[in-house]
């Protein structure tokens, strides 16, 4: 069987930080309001607790960062999708694909966070750097 050359490529590994970098960018820039009094607010407007604020934003903020360093990106990606149903189904309630309330921003990040999680951090990583890291957790 012939193997593809594309695992191989500079083109794989530039496509795997590039998902990587635009999705923990867009987390870490959507985490910053969740710190502030604006967001107790909002999950109280949605009748979630307000304890879920500082979990959700730490989750953000780090998870984030972890995916733009490569560090554990499929567990941080897993804990993200999972951030993600949560704003789809609870917050959102799925009333639209796009317009106001829409979900297609939510279902785009999910849909990057899953082939995060199956692709992996890729050759450009601290995971891949240190290597000590087992597969499973990378």
């Amino acid at each position: 069987m012939t193997e593809s050359t594309l695992r191989t490529s500079i083109l794989h590994d530039l496509s795997h930080i590039g998902l990587r970098v635009v999705v923990g960018i867009l987390f870490i820039v959507h985490s910053q309001p969740k710190f502030g009094s604006g967001f107790l607010g909002f999950l109280s407007s949605h009748n979630l607790p307000s304890e879920l604020a500082l979990p959700v934003g730490l989750l953000e903020l780090i998870g984030g960062a972890f995916l733009i360093a490569g560090i554990l990106t499929r567990i941080s990606s897993a804990l993200l999708a999972i951030d993600m149903l949560g704003a789809i189904i609870y917050v959102k309630k799925m009333s639209s694909f796009s317009g106001n309330g829409g979900v297609e921003l939510e279902l785009l990040a999910l849909a990057i966070l899953c082939t995060v999680m199956v692709l992996g951090p890729g050759r450009i990583s601290v995971s891949h750097i240190v290597r000590k890291i087992p597969k499973f957790l990378q």
